[in-house]
């Protein structure tokens, strides 16, 4: 296949065609994200032992992405930009500064919140519990928005430039939103009662691609660089770890055995796994 842009008619009518490609290409990608958001509500009731797994499963995810993908991502922008010597320092120093921040927000969100779902004010500790799952699910569901961010604008970047690069970038995105999705939906149904709110907050992150892609072609493109680049995919991988450890690990131990909650999480790591791989790959 050639690249994007080759071919006959005026130059306009290339770049449009591009770029309707390009951002479809990177619609889909995130969309994925509601498919995961779909798998995950597919059984009726959630069981404390399906909880447990998932919500392991869903730290799995994040924690494995976060060392394996956005750090190293992190880690090499902010080399280039600052030197061999500086990099590393300017990665550490924003991966804990996301951590920091995510823990001043959490420690700042009010415990009295409640999804004021009808039924569930008359049990106290299960009100307590939605509370903490609706809290965990809201953070979850923003970070991942935060992460698919710079992804949407990568996409979209390829597809308007070379049409075989941007195929299995789409493709590779794609497969690992699929789990981000049940990361984001799991918690946000247990909290609500509501498997509609939970695949509409789902879709919802997966949006951040495309916004992605458009902010980022109108706006960052002049700010976009290495340093900033880094830096945001640092503050997520600190934001993404802290969430994990934090919310997503102990509530999983709270609906089920302690094993449950690891098998979840060993699946999520390997999921993940898999995706980066076939990236890797293609």
């Amino acid at each position: 296949m050639s690249r994007a842009g080759v071919g006959t008619g005026p130059p306009y009518t290339r770049l449009v065609e591009n770029f309707w490609l390009a951002f479809g290409l990177t619609l889909l990608a995130g969309l994925c994200t509601g498919i995961g958001g779909l798998i995950s509500v597919v059984p009726r009731r959630a069981s404390g032992a399906f909880l447990s797994v998932s919500l392991g499963f869903s730290a799995g995810v994040m924690l494995y992405v976060s060392f394996m993908e956005i750090m190293p991502k992190a880690l090499d922008s902010l080399t280039a930009a600052n030197g061999p010597a500086a990099g590393p320092w300017a990665a550490g120093a924003a991966f804990f500064a996301g951590i920091l921040l995510i823990g001043v927000i959490d420690r700042l969100v009010p415990e009295q919140i409640n999804p004021h779902e009808p039924g569930l004010v008359h049990d106290p500790a299960a009100a307590v519990k939605r509370r903490r799952m609706m809290k965990t699910g809201t953070v979850t569901a923003l970070a991942i928005g935060v992460h698919n961010f710079p992804e949407g604008f990568a996409t979209f970047i390829a597809g308007l430039t070379d049409l075989q690069v941007a195929l299995p970038v789409a493709l590779a995105i794609a497969l690992h939103n699929i789990p981000e999705g049940v990361a984001v939906a799991v918690p946000i149904r247990e909290a609500t009662g509501s498997r509609r709110k939970a695949v509409r907050w789902s879709f919802l992150s997966g949006l951040a691609e495309p916004a992605g892609a458009l902010i980022g072609f109108a706006l960052l493109m002049p700010f976009m660089n290495d340093f900033t680049l880094g830096l945001t995919f640092a503050l997520v991988a600190g934001i993404m770890v802290f969430i994990s450890l934090d919310e997503l690990l102990p509530t999983a131990r709270e609906y089920g055995k302690h094993h449950l909650a690891m098998y979840g999480l060993v699946a999520g790591m390997a999921v993940m796994a898999v995706s980066l791989l076939l990236f890797a790959t293609l």
